[in-house]
Parts: C-alpha cells; sequence; structure tokens
C-alpha cells in the first residue's frame, strides 16, 4: 500500500483510539513530555522581573524553541520512516495511528465542555469551575450566560488547537507535522505571554513561541471556520469575514465567529470583542448544540483530510 493510504488510515485509526481510549496516561503522553522540556527551558531562558526591550532572550528562547522542534521532528520522523519501512501496511498503520493519537484532543474536549453545562445545572459556582479548567481568564466575575459564551468560544478556539491543526499538518508533514504543531502550541500556551506568569516575564522570552503558533495555525484556523460554517448551512458567509476580525489574535476569531454565527448567539469577552452582537444570549442547551456543531465539523475535516491523502496515491499511481 501507497504511503498516502496508510496516513489516510493511521488517522482514522488515531480517531477510532480517541473515542473509545481517549487519553493515554500522562507519564506516556508526549505533549506531556513537551510541556515538561518547554518548563525546564522556560525556567531558564525567561527572566524573573519585567526589562525593556531584551533581543538577547528573544533569540535564546527563538533558538530552544527551534532545537525543540527539531528534536521532535526528528523523532517523529524516525518513528514513522520505521513504520513504513519495516512494518505490514496494516500494522503501520495501528503504529502510525497510536502515535498521532496523542496530538489530537477532541473526545476530552468535548467531554470538558460539555461538563460546563452539567456543572451550571448544579450551581454558578460549580460552572465557573469547570470552566476554569478550560479558560486563562477570571472566571470568578462572571455570570451564568458569559460562563456558557466562554465554553463555546473555548470549544470553537480549541477545535482547531486540537484537531483541525494537527490534521491539517499530518496531511502536509505526515506525523513529524503533526508533532512540530502540537510542539508550537503547547509552546504558545506556555511560553506566550505579553508580562509576568509563574514568577517569570515573557514579553520577549515568548514572542517567537506565540509568533510561530500564529503562522502554524493561520490556515488551519480558516479551515475550522469553514468548516463549522459549511455544516451549519453555509449562511452568513460575509457576516463571517467580518466578525473574524474582531479578536487581537489573527487566528482564535475565525471558528469562534464561525461558532457564534451557526447558533445565532453573541459571543464575547468583556472589554475586548464582541462577536455577533445581533445574536442572543447564550442559554441552556447551546453548549450542547455547539458540541454538535463541531461534531459535524470535525467529520467534514476529517472526511477532507482522507481525500486528500488518498488522492496522494491516485495521482502517482
Amino acid at each position: 500500500m501507497q504511503t498516502g493510504g496508510i496516513l489516510a488510515l493511521a488517522l482514522l485509526v488515531a480517531l477510532a483510539i480517541d473515542r473509545f481510549w481517549g487519553e493515554p496516561a500522562a507519564r506516556w503522553h508526549p505533549v506531556v513530555w513537551m510541556g515538561r522540556a518547554l518548563q525546564r527551558v522556560g525556567d531558564v531562558t525567561a527572566p524573573a522581573a519585567p526589562t525593556g526591550q531584551d533581543m538577547p532572550t528573544f533569540w535564546r528562547a527563538a533558538l530552544c524553541w527551534c532545537v525543540l522542534a527539531l528534536v521532535a521532528a526528528g523523532v517523529a520522523g524516525a518513528l514513522q520512516w520505521g513504520a513504513l519501512r519495516y512494518l505490514p501496511w496494516w500494522l503501520a498503520c495501528v503504529v502510525l495511528g497510536a502515535l498521532l493519537k496523542p496530538m489530537l484532543a477532541w473526545r476530552m474536549l468535548r467531554a470538558e465542555v460539555v461538563a460546563v453545562e452539567s456543572a451550571l445545572d448544579h450551581s454558578l459556582e460549580e460552572g465557573r469551575a469547570q470552566l476554569a479548567r478550560l479558560v486563562s481568564r477570571d472566571v470568578h466575575v462572571l455570570c451564568a450566560v458569559q460562563v456558557r459564551e466562554s465554553a463555546i468560544e473555548s470549544l470553537a478556539e480549541n477545535l482547531n488547537d486540537s484537531v483541525v491543526a494537527p490534521l491539517f499538518w499530518f496531511v502536509v508533514a505526515g506525523l513529524p507535522g503533526a508533532v512540530v504543531y502540537r510542539l508550537a502550541n503547547t509552546a504558545d500556551a506556555m511560553w506566550g505571554y505579553p508580562g509576568m506568569r509563574g514568577g517569570k516575564y515573557w514579553q520577549w522570552a515568548g514572542k517567537w513561541a506565540a509568533r510561530a503558533d500564529d503562522v502554524l495555525s493561520w490556515i488551519p484556523a480558516r479551515i475550522t471556520a469553514f468548516a463549522l460554517w459549511l455544516v451549519s448551512g453555509a449562511q452568513h458567509g460575509q457576516a463571517l469575514l467580518v466578525q473574524a476580525r474582531r479578536t487581537p489574535s489573527p487566528n482564535s476569531g475565525w471558528p469562534m465567529a464561525a461558532m457564534a454565527l451557526a447558533l445565532h448567539v453573541r459571543l464575547s469577552k468583556p472589554g475586548v470583542y464582541v462577536l455577533n452582537d445581533h445574536g442572543v444570549p447564550a442559554q441552556p442547551g447551546d453548549i450542547g448544540r455547539a458540541q454538535r456543531v463541531a461534531t459535524r465539523a470535525v467529520w467534514v475535516v476529517v472526511m477532507a483530510a482522507v481525500v486528500v491523502l488518498v488522492s496522494f496515491v491516485v495521482v502517482r499511481v
């Protein structure tokens, strides 16, 4: 079997593992290993106090990021090459699918977001506590509507980060592509802050990581928005183009705006942005509706990825 066909089947194996078994234990999770490496490097790279323009720190952090990315890509590339070279095609599909799975987190994302609504059924405080597992903003000042808005936003944004972008880079560059993207996204989450966090100053130490994640997420974020727009009836296309640019991030506004328009709800971050300002406030049941829309979008992206990978085989034949 050609490489494209094996990778297409490996993608489906990864999704099956995610569906039935979820995340591997933390001690065996490659993303956890990435996080530990980034933590150790960040501890010795980022200064402990605010500085002015600090290009030496910027370049040290950038070099560290590149080295970690090269190591991750090298290991992933070697594993993929070994599987394709030495294993029968069916076993290579299973092995590569198992290696790809930790780069995806659809089951966990969906469960964590849906749990926000379940927690709100008990109390606002429980809803806020559950939301705090998903977002970095201060949840203690949010009302129930804002908790639902934040959960829906998190689902839309992380639909790209946790599913679509890893799949996109897997199609483009195989397992090394998915692994490097996951490293970049993790580095942005840990380093990409404009000020103090965790006793370290990240303004310059985290700038490369933040920009790298922006670049690697640029196309996938728009693919995510397109998939959400498509499965919700392919309406409000012009509004999506306008709304998506309202957030400070060059990427997160796309899937969030697409989700807001798909649900006909208003999504906002107080003092920062408002998406679909003519929509209705998020109500009980809207998180569940968002999950169903996102699930349909995932399958659109998966089918497209499989078609592209299989087309490589057809073209080569």
